[in-house]
């Protein structure tokens, strides 16, 4: 990894025992309002010490670099595009290691009210959140298409689903976290992680807040960190149908299998009528063989729920080996930054 950074940052990047913010912008392609992000990022917060702009630049070929560097950003580049959700982990391990106390995550396409990140962190700052969310649909929306809207609306309402979050906007990518709660996560969608760290979040029994927030009109075309809205809600939904594997399995593969039993109890209950009427089954064999396997599926996928659960136990206990893992090797690279939020 290479970080670029200007001699005014550095000073800054000093281990400090004050409050520590670092704000994570990836970036594909950004030239026109990458700098302009960079410069409206408020370096004074009430509470906050230092603010330090990340870049996490995902294969750039125009000038969106020497932009950010220009903006005075510490940069962290991809030697070749690797997506959202590649880049977003990168970020977190970084601003980890930077000493972040609270790690904020924007976008560089400028749609984001920057002024607005001390409102998104005062939740965090005073202790009654540990990831807040800007709410688009809370708060005022410049522009955004049909596809768009609706496409995030349901996406959300997937989200509030699978994971039992009640949150209106599960698709922002303005968001906060505190430095235990990025050490907690474990992003493994190669496409985004702003599902899987909601479902991350609440499998973990921690505190979301929303906040409302203002959604500029993008000005320069069509977010370049993602296809077309159907590609990405195919891709999204792949990655909410893993998270019902992996974090409800027993719920999930019960429900499936009590369905499939159900059905095939229905398809029976004529053959069992027929049998207790007359001592046969004819002329309902089809029937009688499609309900066996049916009873036979069903039953496979509630053993399937069971091993799934088994194995979530298995996953948490070493989530927890991880986390410990994570702070030892925090600690000896900031020993002396001991901020708690």
């Amino acid at each position: 990894m290479v970080l670029r950074t200007s001699a005014k940052l550095a000073a800054e990047l000093k281990p400090k025992s004050g409050v520590k913010v670092v704000v994570m912008i990836p970036a594909h392609n950004e030239e026109a309002t990458i700098k302009a992000v960079i410069e409206s990022i408020p370096r004074e917060m009430r509470g906050v010490d230092v603010v330090i702009p990340l870049v996490i630049d995902d294969g750039s070929v125009d000038r969106t670099v020497p932009k950010a560097t220009e903006a005075g950003a510490l940069i962290i580049s991809n030697a070749s595009r690797q997506g959202l959700a590649y880049s977003f982990r990168k970020g977190i391990d970084t601003a980890l290691k930077l000493g972040a106390d609270v790690i904020v995550n924007t976008d560089g396409d400028n749609q984001y009210d920057q002024s607005q990140i001390p409102h998104l962190i005062e939740p965090i700052l005073h202790k009654r959140a540990d990831m807040v969310l800007g709410s688009r649909f809370l708060g005022h929306i410049e522009h955004m298409s049909f596809g768009k809207y609706w496409g995030n609306k349901m996406a959300t309402w997937a989200v509030n689903f699978v994971s039992g979050a009640n949150v209106s906007d599960g698709q922002t990518g303005f968001r906060a976290f505190t430095r235990d709660a990025a050490l907690r996560l474990n992003v493994l969608s190669n496409f985004t992680y702003t599902q899987e760290t909601i479902l991350e979040v609440v499998d973990k029994n921690l505190c979301i807040e929303e906040i409302p927030i203002t959604f500029r009109k993008r000005m320069d075309g069509e977010n370049r960190l993602f296809g077309s809205v159907w590609s990405y809600a195919r891709r999204a939904s792949a990655t909410l149908l893993l998270g019902m594997l992996r974090y409800h399995p027993l719920r999930t593969f019960f429900t499936m299998g009590g369905a499939i039993i159900l059905v095939g109890l229905l398809s029976g209950s004529r053959v069992i009528s027929q049998f207790l009427n007359t001592g046969a089954i004819e002329p309902y064999l089809p029937s009688a063989v499609f309900t066996v396997l049916c009873l036979l599926l069903g039953f496979q996928f509630a053993i399937m729920g069971l091993i799934g659960s088994m194995l979530k136990q298995q996953r948490q206990l070493q989530e927890m080996q991880l986390l410990a893992w994570r702070r030892s090797m925090l600690e000896k690279v900031l020993p002396t930054h001991s901020n708690s939020l």
